[in-house]
């Protein structure tokens, strides 16, 4: 069994978000890694289908079975690449589930965010102030210095395309809801949850794999039984 992690909005090198869990997995003899999303790392930026092709690719490099974790819009790209045969089971952390169909602007209230910055070329990326109050603030001030060096602009386009493919409906899946989330509201994971197989419920905020990774490590051990 393999972990394969797909970051959210926003950000690059997934290794890095990834890390804190990784090691306590691999201190348990479970291998993980971190795909690298085209819409915030190529030039030119990638699109959704594009995500979706580059955890595809990893996928196929190995008939290991793995689980998917995808984390806040990361859930969209599993949904959109999960149903492959390699893919014993789909983690949504603090995520989205979309159906066939839906985008991830449509799970919102048809506005922007208060923390969303169009640039007018494309791309759109995160208000650096809003970060750390809303997404990160369980961060030390080490871990979020590191963390700002990696906020990125991303394809603007991934947040309204429609997904061709719900995985969820035929792969096992497992919601995991962040209680103390102040980005993305506790209430609306819980309607997010709905969609999935089963759910776990953690008080941590936004991005428990990098603060409470053992936490995180415990819920995907769980899921390797």
């Amino acid at each position: 069994m393999r972990v394969l992690f797909v970051h959210g909005a926003f950000v690059r090198d997934g290794n890095w978000w990834w890390r804190p869990t990784a090691e306590v997995l691999d201190g348990h003899g479970l291998r993980s890694s971190a795909v690298v999303l085209p819409s915030c790392e190529a030039e030119p930026r990638g699109d959704l289908r594009d995500d979706a092709a580059a955890v595809r690719a990893v996928l196929d490099a190995s008939d290991e079975p793995a689980l998917l974790v995808g984390h806040s819009y990361g859930g969209v790209v599993i949904s959109e690449a999960g149903n492959h045969p390699a893919v014993h089971r789909l983690v949504y952390v603090t995520s989205f589930l979309p159906d066939v169909g839906e985008a991830l602007a449509g799970f919102g209230t048809g506005e922007p965010p208060p923390w969303h910055v169009s640039h007018g070329d494309g791309t759109a990326s995160v208000r650096e102030d809003l970060v750390r109050p809303l997404f990160a603030q369980d961060f030390d001030d080490a871990t979020y210095s590191a963390a700002a060096k990696r906020l990125t602009a991303q394809n603007e386009a991934v947040f309204g395309q429609p997904t061709t493919k719900a995985a969820w409906r035929e792969v096992p899946s497992t919601y995991v809801v962040c209680g103390e989330d102040l980005a993305t509201p506790p209430e609306k994971q819980r309607a997010q949850a709905e969609r999935a197989t089963d759910v776990v419920e953690l008080s941590v905020a936004h991005h428990p794999f990098v603060t409470r990774p053992e936490l995180v490590a415990e819920v995907l051990l769980q899921k390797t039984r």
